[in-house]
Protein backbone atom coordinates (compact mmCIF):
# COMPACT_ATOMS: atom_id res chain seq x y z
CA UNK A 1 0.00 0.00 0.00
CA UNK A 2 1.39 3.17 -0.86
CA UNK A 3 1.03 5.36 2.68
CA UNK A 4 2.71 8.17 1.62
CA UNK A 5 0.03 9.25 -1.11
CA UNK A 6 -2.42 8.51 2.20
CA UNK A 7 -0.40 10.85 4.10
CA UNK A 8 -1.26 13.28 1.56
CA UNK A 9 -4.49 12.86 1.50
CA UNK A 10 -5.09 12.90 5.16
CA UNK A 11 -3.14 16.22 5.59
CA UNK A 12 -5.59 18.04 2.94
CA UNK A 13 -8.12 16.75 6.04
CA UNK A 14 -6.22 19.11 8.16
CA UNK A 15 -7.20 22.37 6.97
CA UNK A 16 -11.02 21.02 7.96
CA UNK A 17 -10.24 19.90 11.33
CA UNK A 18 -9.10 21.35 14.83
CA UNK A 19 -5.74 21.64 16.53
CA UNK A 20 -6.31 18.17 17.53
CA UNK A 21 -6.64 16.93 13.81
CA UNK A 22 -2.92 17.74 13.15
CA UNK A 23 -1.93 15.93 16.37
CA UNK A 24 -3.58 13.02 15.53
CA UNK A 25 -2.21 12.83 12.06
CA UNK A 26 0.97 12.73 13.41
CA UNK A 27 1.04 10.10 15.76
CA UNK A 28 -0.64 7.90 12.97
CA UNK A 29 2.04 8.24 10.63
CA UNK A 30 5.36 8.85 12.63
CA UNK A 31 4.43 6.33 15.48
CA UNK A 32 2.20 4.39 13.49
CA UNK A 33 2.70 3.66 10.14
CA UNK A 34 6.29 4.03 9.86
CA UNK A 35 7.00 1.83 12.81
CA UNK A 36 4.79 -0.61 11.42
CA UNK A 37 6.65 -0.34 7.62
CA UNK A 38 10.22 0.40 8.84
CA UNK A 39 10.45 -2.35 11.68
CA UNK A 40 7.00 -4.37 12.52
CA UNK A 41 7.09 -5.92 9.08
CA UNK A 42 10.37 -7.15 9.54
CA UNK A 43 9.87 -8.37 12.67
CA UNK A 44 6.73 -10.29 11.78
CA UNK A 45 8.29 -11.28 8.14
CA UNK A 46 9.44 -14.94 9.81
CA UNK A 47 6.98 -15.24 12.20
CA UNK A 48 5.43 -18.81 10.63
CA UNK A 49 8.87 -20.20 8.99
CA UNK A 50 10.48 -19.64 12.49
CA UNK A 51 7.88 -21.15 14.37
CA UNK A 52 9.58 -24.24 15.36
CA UNK A 53 7.18 -27.38 17.60
CA UNK A 54 9.16 -30.40 18.76
CA UNK A 55 7.83 -33.05 16.56
CA UNK A 56 7.78 -34.01 13.13
CA UNK A 57 4.73 -35.54 12.46
CA UNK A 58 3.55 -33.77 9.19
CA UNK A 59 1.20 -30.75 9.73
CA UNK A 60 1.31 -30.72 13.35
CA UNK A 61 3.61 -27.07 13.27
CA UNK A 62 1.31 -25.77 10.94
CA UNK A 63 -1.31 -26.64 12.60
CA UNK A 64 -0.56 -25.16 16.17
CA UNK A 65 0.34 -22.00 14.37
CA UNK A 66 -2.89 -21.44 13.00
CA UNK A 67 -4.34 -22.77 16.27
CA UNK A 68 -2.51 -19.51 17.93
CA UNK A 69 -1.97 -16.77 15.19
CA UNK A 70 -5.60 -17.02 13.15
CA UNK A 71 -5.06 -13.27 12.39
CA UNK A 72 -1.65 -11.85 11.82
CA UNK A 73 -0.79 -8.83 13.70
CA UNK A 74 0.58 -7.35 10.84
CA UNK A 75 -2.21 -7.56 8.97
CA UNK A 76 -4.75 -6.86 11.97
CA UNK A 77 -2.63 -3.63 12.00
CA UNK A 78 -2.85 -2.96 8.46
CA UNK A 79 -6.88 -3.23 8.39
CA UNK A 80 -6.44 -1.10 11.76
CA UNK A 81 -4.70 1.82 9.61
CA UNK A 82 -7.17 1.64 7.24
CA UNK A 83 -10.30 1.42 8.91
CA UNK A 84 -9.55 4.54 11.12
CA UNK A 85 -7.86 6.56 8.07
CA UNK A 86 -10.73 6.12 5.60
CA UNK A 87 -13.52 7.97 7.92
CA UNK A 88 -11.58 11.58 7.11
CA UNK A 89 -12.59 11.24 3.17
CA UNK A 90 -15.88 11.53 4.43
CA UNK A 91 -15.23 14.87 5.32
CA UNK A 92 -13.32 15.66 1.75
CA UNK A 93 -16.23 13.85 -0.44
CA UNK A 94 -18.64 15.93 1.71
CA UNK A 95 -16.72 19.48 0.90
CA UNK A 96 -16.15 18.25 -2.78
CA UNK A 97 -20.15 17.89 -2.75
CA UNK A 98 -20.46 21.22 -1.23
CA UNK A 99 -18.48 22.64 -3.66
CA UNK A 100 -20.09 21.03 -6.91
CA UNK A 101 -22.82 22.55 -5.60
CA UNK A 102 -22.04 25.75 -5.21
CA UNK A 103 -20.39 25.69 -8.92
CA UNK A 104 -23.87 25.00 -10.23
CA UNK A 105 -25.38 27.61 -8.33
CA UNK A 106 -23.22 30.36 -9.75
CA UNK A 107 -23.55 29.17 -13.53
CA UNK A 108 -26.90 29.57 -12.89
CA UNK A 109 -27.29 33.00 -10.85
CA UNK A 110 -24.27 34.74 -11.44
CA UNK A 111 -20.93 34.28 -10.41
CA UNK A 112 -21.94 36.93 -7.67
CA UNK A 113 -24.28 34.58 -6.50
CA UNK A 114 -22.84 32.16 -3.17
CA UNK A 115 -24.69 29.35 -2.01
CA UNK A 116 -21.97 29.05 0.84
CA UNK A 117 -20.21 31.30 2.57
CA UNK A 118 -17.14 28.99 2.84
CA UNK A 119 -17.62 25.20 1.71
CA UNK A 120 -15.28 24.00 3.96
CA UNK A 121 -16.63 25.72 6.93
CA UNK A 122 -18.11 22.95 9.62
CA UNK A 123 -21.41 24.21 9.23
CA UNK A 124 -24.71 22.52 9.41
CA UNK A 125 -24.57 18.49 7.56
CA UNK A 126 -20.72 19.21 7.43
CA UNK A 127 -19.93 19.38 11.47
CA UNK A 128 -22.46 16.76 11.49
CA UNK A 129 -20.09 14.75 9.04
CA UNK A 130 -17.28 15.39 10.67
CA UNK A 131 -18.09 14.48 14.02
CA UNK A 132 -19.47 11.09 12.32
CA UNK A 133 -15.87 10.59 11.18
CA UNK A 134 -14.49 10.75 14.41
CA UNK A 135 -17.15 8.48 15.96
CA UNK A 136 -15.85 6.10 13.45
CA UNK A 137 -12.72 6.62 14.27
CA UNK A 138 -12.33 5.95 17.82
CA UNK A 139 -15.31 3.09 17.44
CA UNK A 140 -12.47 1.26 14.70
CA UNK A 141 -9.69 1.82 17.26
CA UNK A 142 -11.74 -0.01 20.19
CA UNK A 143 -12.61 -2.21 17.86
CA UNK A 144 -9.20 -3.24 16.97
CA UNK A 145 -7.92 -3.07 20.24
CA UNK A 146 -10.74 -5.61 22.05
CA UNK A 147 -9.86 -8.02 18.49
CA UNK A 148 -6.50 -7.86 19.09
CA UNK A 149 -6.90 -8.86 23.07
CA UNK A 150 -9.86 -10.90 22.16
CA UNK A 151 -7.85 -13.12 19.79
CA UNK A 152 -4.42 -13.69 21.72
CA UNK A 153 -5.68 -13.28 25.43
CA UNK A 154 -2.72 -11.04 25.93
CA UNK A 155 -0.86 -8.10 24.50
CA UNK A 156 2.44 -10.12 25.35
CA UNK A 157 3.72 -13.11 23.25
CA UNK A 158 4.60 -16.05 25.27
CA UNK A 159 8.38 -17.77 24.15
CA UNK A 160 6.56 -21.24 24.45
CA UNK A 161 3.32 -22.74 23.80
CA UNK A 162 1.64 -26.14 23.90
CA UNK A 163 -0.30 -27.21 21.33
CA UNK A 164 -1.95 -30.52 21.24
CA UNK A 165 -4.36 -30.07 17.84
CA UNK A 166 -4.61 -33.06 15.45
CA UNK A 167 -2.60 -33.74 13.81
CA UNK A 168 -0.13 -33.33 16.40
CA UNK A 169 -0.16 -36.98 18.43
CA UNK A 170 0.64 -35.44 21.87
CA UNK A 171 1.05 -32.48 23.65
CA UNK A 172 4.06 -30.59 21.51
CA UNK A 173 6.01 -27.56 22.94
CA UNK A 174 5.75 -24.92 20.01
CA UNK A 175 8.57 -21.68 20.43
CA UNK A 176 7.66 -18.02 18.80
CA UNK A 177 10.32 -16.53 17.03
CA UNK A 178 11.61 -13.25 18.26
CA UNK A 179 8.96 -12.95 21.39
CA UNK A 180 10.24 -10.23 22.93
CA UNK A 181 10.66 -7.79 20.42
CA UNK A 182 6.97 -9.02 19.06
CA UNK A 183 5.47 -7.85 22.63
CA UNK A 184 7.34 -4.51 22.45
CA UNK A 185 6.25 -3.47 19.22
CA UNK A 186 2.72 -4.74 20.42
CA UNK A 187 2.31 -2.43 23.27
CA UNK A 188 3.89 0.34 21.25
CA UNK A 189 1.11 -0.27 18.58
CA UNK A 190 -1.59 -0.88 21.27
CA UNK A 191 -0.39 2.85 23.74
CA UNK A 192 -0.02 4.69 20.14
CA UNK A 193 -3.77 3.52 19.25
CA UNK A 194 -4.91 4.51 23.25
CA UNK A 195 -3.38 7.65 22.22
CA UNK A 196 -5.22 8.41 19.21
CA UNK A 197 -8.38 7.68 20.94
CA UNK A 198 -7.81 10.12 23.38
CA UNK A 199 -7.35 12.42 21.01
CA UNK A 200 -10.81 11.41 18.86
CA UNK A 201 -12.27 11.84 21.99
CA UNK A 202 -11.08 15.51 23.03
CA UNK A 203 -11.91 16.89 19.70
CA UNK A 204 -15.31 15.41 20.09
CA UNK A 205 -15.56 17.10 23.49
CA UNK A 206 -13.97 20.08 21.87
CA UNK A 207 -16.72 20.21 18.69
CA UNK A 208 -19.20 19.92 20.98
CA UNK A 209 -18.60 22.52 23.41
CA UNK A 210 -17.56 25.20 21.08
CA UNK A 211 -21.09 24.53 19.50
CA UNK A 212 -23.26 24.90 22.53
CA UNK A 213 -20.75 28.28 23.78
CA UNK A 214 -21.33 29.63 20.18
CA UNK A 215 -24.88 29.23 20.79
CA UNK A 216 -25.61 29.87 24.03
CA UNK A 217 -23.16 33.15 22.84
CA UNK A 218 -23.85 34.11 19.51
CA UNK A 219 -22.97 38.17 19.93
CA UNK A 220 -20.31 37.70 21.99
CA UNK A 221 -18.44 35.57 19.61
CA UNK A 222 -19.56 37.73 16.79
CA UNK A 223 -18.76 41.11 18.71
CA UNK A 224 -15.26 40.29 19.42
CA UNK A 225 -13.75 38.70 16.30
CA UNK A 226 -10.12 38.28 17.65
CA UNK A 227 -11.03 36.60 20.44
CA UNK A 228 -13.15 33.61 19.21
CA UNK A 229 -14.39 30.94 21.54
CA UNK A 230 -12.82 28.86 19.00
CA UNK A 231 -11.93 28.84 15.44
CA UNK A 232 -15.41 29.58 13.08
CA UNK A 233 -14.61 26.82 10.44
CA UNK A 234 -15.10 24.22 13.97
CA UNK A 235 -17.69 25.98 15.90
CA UNK A 236 -20.68 24.68 13.73
CA UNK A 237 -23.49 27.28 12.99
CA UNK A 238 -26.90 27.92 11.03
Amino acid sequence: MDWKSLEGLLSGVNKYSTNFGPIWLSVVFVFRVMVFVVAAERVWSDEQGNFDCNTRQPGCTNMCYNYFFPISHIRLWALQLIFITCPSFMVVLHVAYREERERKYKAKHGEGARLYGNPGQKHGGLWWTYLLSLFFKTAMEVAFLYLIQFTYQSFSLPRRVQCDVRPCPNVVDCYIARPTEKTIFTYFMVVASVACVILNVCEIFYLIVARLLRRRHPRSVHASPHKKICPEAVCGGH
